[in-house]
């Protein structure tokens, strides 16, 4: 894929991810941040935590406080410490991340569901996991998947491996199941790069006024999506200071007081005769 990501329609889809995804993470705070996969996106480059690592394929190296390093360079061993570790088996501890960011990457792993299962497992409560995927149900999709070629329908000079090391493109809604079944709550969704896969950068840019024209009449027909969810904790809730209850004033109930007069308030009672 890597190489694929050279060509015109590859830079082409690398600018749309970096614009969407610079935003997406640009308000996303805490202190450490993890990319996972695709070196070629600078996914955490708007980023402001002061912690951040970038893992392509087994090797993860920390980037710095200031500027993000350039991602397309290999970093010396000598300059930073380089972690080794699978995809499925991260070494970091558990609810110890603020945002992790998988460009393409559960397309790319050898088991999504591991995958996620392990973003669900560092990501504290409240985390952030932003999600880049290629939309099965697109032109894209369709030239992939060869029923583009069967109909007849020429998308391009000609026929190189398209989107070659791609597994199996995961659906958005879809992804959005396997998020619920891990108590994620999906906050924002968005597709994008609505131009026939051409091969020549000549034909991509005839093609620019599909960007709006997708965008406003066929949005779920993108070739790619984003999508940006939130680890919720059920059960969980922020607690304060603790504050004791208000004391209250122990009033006993008044009681009945006779009434000094009670025999002068009594009916009178008829007076006797005696008789002589």
């Amino acid at each position: 894929m890597a190489q694929w990501l050279q060509t015109p329609v590859g830079r082409y889809l690398l600018a749309w991810e970096q614009q969407h995804v610079d935003h997406a993470v640009a308000d996303i705070f805490g202190f450490h941040a993890l990319q996972l996969g695709l070196p070629q996106l600078d996914a955490l480059r708007a980023n402001r935590m002061p912690h951040r690592w970038v893992a392509d394929g087994r090797a993860m190296v920390p980037q710095s406080n200031g500027h993000a390093q350039t991602l397309h360079t290999v970093v010396p061993a000598d300059a930073a410490v380089a972690l080794r570790a699978d995809f499925d088996a991260l070494p970091f501890d558990s609810q110890s991340l603020d945002l992790v960011v998988l460009p393409h990457t559960l397309e790319l792993a050898r088991d999504p569901h591991a995958t996620l299962g392990e973003v669900e497992r560092v990501l504290r409560p409240e985390g952030r996991v932003v999600i880049v995927g290629f939309n099965p149900t697109s032109l894209w999709g369709l030239r992939r998947s060869g029923s583009a070629l069967r109909s007849g329908l020429r998308l391009g000079g000609q026929r190189p491996r398209f989107l070659s090391g791609v597994a199996e493109p995961i659906g958005y809604r879809r992804l959005r199941d396997w998020l619920r079944l891990l108590s994620f709550e999906v906050e924002a969704g968005r597709f994008g790069c609505y131009r026939p896969p051409f091969e020549s950068a000549r034909w991509l840019d005839r093609f620019a006024w599909a960007e709006r024209a997708g965008d406003r009449w066929w949005p779920v027909f993108g070739a790619v999506y984003t999508l940006t969810a939130v680890k919720r904790v059920r059960g969980m809730r922020l607690v304060g200071l603790l504050k004791s209850p208000p004391q209250r004033s122990k009033v006993k109930a008044p009681a009945a007081v006779a009434h000094k007069h009670r025999d002068s308030l009594a009916a009178p009672q008829p007076e006797r005769t005696r008789t002589e």
